[in-house]
């Protein structure tokens, strides 16, 4: 039975009770009810949407402007980080508009079950799982219409009042919402809501005690308490948190096309002689490496980077585990170290295209995305170029 519009009650075998309270992230609103509630009910554990990264984040807000870009770099994160930096800087617009720092009433309940010494579950999958997961099941032929919509995001100067996160928190409202974006994206939905429900439910139903006030999104609530109340069979959490690993027949395919370049080039050398097949490998770094220096010049990038997008494409574009972005993000944030002012100023210049190229931060991010596209341009013409010489 519902205490109210945010609040259900679910009831457990052994004279178990579980609270879950759907929150806005952004919402005052929110953030007095989860105070409220905890403090009405006084629960054995309290359960909160989030993982030890986010938690971190809550607890030390400074902490990320002390980020080691180049280590992010090295492992090959960036491009994670980016998307992150993206999604928290668009919740923290949002909650500029209304007042509240997002995540505020997740963090209000860890600091209320801290202060009356009740356990705290932190009951999220790792947010870098989420997204890596996200990216892995996107098809490849729609990786650019993720990309798209989160850069179109950028864009979005819509407000969000008090009012209209109360009309979007309603159920209905939400996973009308939710289930709009299915449509379009349902490899995404499906990571980033129906697992997200499973691995929250599997936490909350184990956490200790006979009374659980859990703190989620309000568009988690009705998946786990379908989940909860139909006792429906969760996969592990292991299996929740795996990184889909390219296949056997898409390693073999991403090599084919390298390896078939190489092979015609080295082809052409037997039938029309030496002079043809350097002519050819000489094309294919012109245009390839051209490319990547002209999108990494659009980028800023430092005269040094410019240099290594030259000389590394010809290669990258016939390696198909790395990208050409790698070594002129690396070489920028080494040339342009980003300043401390700059780390500061990130959440807010990110949404503004005009300082991009003015953050030291944003313009390591320009050279790690631009000269991609390019590059795939030269390569598309180096290949056409070989192909004619047949």
């Amino acid at each position: 039975m519902n205490t109210s519009s945010d609040i259900y009650r679910l009831t457990l075998p052994e004279n178990r009770e579980i609270i879950l309270v759907g929150t806005a992230h952004i919402s005052q609103e929110s953030k007095d009810l989860v105070r409220k509630t905890i403090e009405e009910e006084s629960p054995d554990t309290v359960c909160v949407e989030l993982d030890e990264g986010r938690m971190k984040s809550l607890e030390e807000p400074d902490r990320w402007k002390n980020l080691d870009l180049k280590a992010i770099i090295r492992q090959k994160q960036l491009g994670t980080l980016v998307a992150n930096l993206v999604l928290g800087s668009y919740q923290k617009r949002m909650g500029d508009q209304t007042g509240v720092r997002p995540g505020a009433e997740l963090q209000e309940a860890v600091q209320i079950a801290k202060e009356k010494n009740i356990p705290i579950v932190l009951a999220d999958r790792q947010i870098k799982t989420t997204l890596r997961r996200t990216w892995s099941y996107t098809p490849w032929y729609r990786k650019f219409a993720l990309l798209g919509a989160l850069i179109s995001s950028i864009f979005d100067k819509t407000e969000v009042s008090e009012e209209e996160l109360r009309k979007i928190k309603e159920q209905d409202s939400l996973n009308a919402m939710m289930a709009e974006f299915g449509k379009t994206f349902p490899e995404v939905k499906k990571v980033l809501i129906d697992e997200r429900d499973q691995f929250l439910a599997s936490r909350i139903i184990n956490a200790p005690g006979k009374k659980v006030v859990a703190v989620v999104g309000a568009g988690h609530v009705k998946g786990i308490s379908q989940i909860i109340e139909q006792n429906m069979e969760l996969p592990s959490e292991d299996s929740l948190s795996e990184i889909k690993k390219a296949s056997l027949t898409f390693k073999i395919l991403a090599w084919s096309v390298p390896v078939a370049i190489v092979a015609a080039i080295v082809a052409i050398g037997f039938n029309s002689g030496i002079a043809k097949a350097g002519e050819l490998s000489l094309h294919w770094a012109m245009l390839t490496g051209g490319g990547a220096m002209l999108g990494t010049i659009i980028a800023g990038g430092h005269p040094l980077t410019v240099l290594i997008a030259l000389l590394t494409a010809p290669f990258t574009t016939l390696i198909p585990m790395i990208g050409v972005g790698f070594f002129t993000a690396l070489t920028q944030v080494y040339m342009r170290p980003p300043r401390v002012q700059e780390m500061e100023t990130l959440n807010d210049d990110i949404w503004k295209v005009r300082r991009w190229w003015k953050n030291r931060v944003t313009r390591v991010f320009l050279c790690f995305l631009l000269p991609g596209l390019p590059t795939v341009i030269g390569k598309v013409l180096a290949i056409l170029k070989i192909y004619q010489a047949f």
